[in-house]
């Protein structure tokens, strides 16, 4: 393929991404079903009911979804909502007015739960008017097991993959970014891309460069210049999403992360770590959950004179205004206010957060457990979107 975008792209130039298309589905559900580790689940989710009994029914409740938006709307939607309903106190959105609930943006946002951030973006664009929820990209390093790829490519998830050669990871950066462009442009679809390559530990929410440049790589210009940039990010109509999470399920689990990684030279999280995160993150308590999606960014981009700004500079600029747009619609709550407070020298006068910090502590699972590192990384956690709320709101 080529290095850039055309007219001739089809679908199947991506066969080996892309989610499943109309067509696709019923033969993707049957091997989902005939998969044996997802029939053991299964097994254990309905122990009284025959293997066959059960196929068939849920071979019934799968007549009439042709494309991966129908799988959503019939299953997912209600998943989701048990979800919030169940793990929650509450939940709201804001989505720009002058977003067209027909159009087709990629929604970048920072990243706080490996499953739930585009779950619940779905959900509330459904409920805002949307005509389309997202296409997400995701990593195959999650993708465990063969059912479990399956599944994500029904629920309109595209592939990343990791773990490659410098040249392997150009090629696989082009071919992504290929694709990311046909789906907004040929598609009509929109998509929900995080700001960085895996979640920010600390919930300092930067805009990696590196995700906008391989957004570049497979648009419509040649991407030489500072404009060829440029346009190459209209191409994809980013809108800044901010996520606020009142607790975060894993902050216990990511603090661990950093004493093993501080403490074990050349410690990696496992494939259980993963599974552990992945299933914590869906069922664990999070307060209230609040999304608020900026404008396009467009009209910002074509306020900047592309012949006065060096292409060295101009992926910064953008990441710089996209961490401006999402800093500044944190929605602030208590725990926030808390961690800064105490992280400042100050008593924290929440007795409620300090009953959460204590609980959380007490179940992190290291050797000879620093009491004191963990407890500043997790109150750090919780201070970085007000210390970047602040500073946004100061500009």
């Amino acid at each position: 393929m080529a290095d850039t975008i055309d007219s001739k792209v089809s679908l199947s130039d991506f066969d080996d991404i892309r989610p499943f298309a109309e067509g696709e589905m019923k033969q993707a559900f049957d091997s989902m079903l005939a998969d044996r580790k997802f029939s053991h689940i299964l097994k254990g989710m309905v122990p009284w009911m025959p293997v066959g009994l059960r196929n068939s029914l849920l071979r019934m409740l799968f007549v009439g979804i042709k494309t991966p938006q129908d799988f959503q709307i019939r299953y997912m939607k209600h998943l989701v909502w048990y979800c919030l309903k169940k793990c929650s106190t509450g939940w709201s959105w804001n989505f720009d007015r002058s977003l067209k609930r027909d159009g087709a943006y990629t929604f970048m946002s920072n990243h706080r739960d490996i499953v739930l951030d585009s779950a619940f973006l779905d959900y509330m664009l459904v409920k805002d008017g949307f005509a389309k929820t997202v296409e997400i990209a995701i990593g195959n390093n999650l993708l465990i097991y063969p059912w479990i790829k399956t599944l994500v490519r029904m629920n309109k998830a595209f592939v990343v993959n990791r773990g490659l050669s410098p040249k392997e990871t150009l090629r696989s950066s082009i071919h992504m970014s290929q694709y990311m462009h046909f789906a907004i442009n040929q598609k009509h679809e929109n998509i929900w891309i995080a700001q960085r390559e895996g979640r920010a530990k600390d919930s300092d929410d930067r805009t990696q460069e590196s995700v906008l440049k391989m957004l570049t790589l497979g648009g419509p210009a040649e991407g030489k210049t500072t404009a060829d940039i440029i346009q190459n990010i209209k191409d994809m109509n980013i809108v800044p999403l901010t996520i606020s999470i009142e607790y975060d399920p894993c902050d216990y689990l990511k603090a661990q992360e950093f004493q093993q990684k501080r403490d074990i030279p050349g410690w990696k999280k496992s494939k259980q770590d993963d599974l552990d995160n992945m299933k914590i993150g869906i069922w664990g308590k999070k307060g209230h959950v609040h999304y608020e999606a900026a404008p396009c960014i467009n009209e910002w981009l074509d306020t900047l004179d592309a012949s006065a700004i060096n292409r060295s500079d101009v992926f910064r600029i953008i990441a710089e205004h996209i961490d401006y747009e999402i800093h500044k619609n944190y929605r602030i709550y208590p725990s926030n206010r808390a961690a800064l407070a105490e992280l400042n020298g100050a008593k924290t006068d929440e007795p409620e957060f300090e009953k959460y910090l204590q609980d959380k502590i007490s179940r992190i699972k290291v050797e000879n457990p620093d009491v004191p590192f963990l407890r500043e990384r997790i109150l750090t956690m919780y201070a970085n979107p007000l210390r970047n709320y602040n500073a946004a709101h100061a500009k």
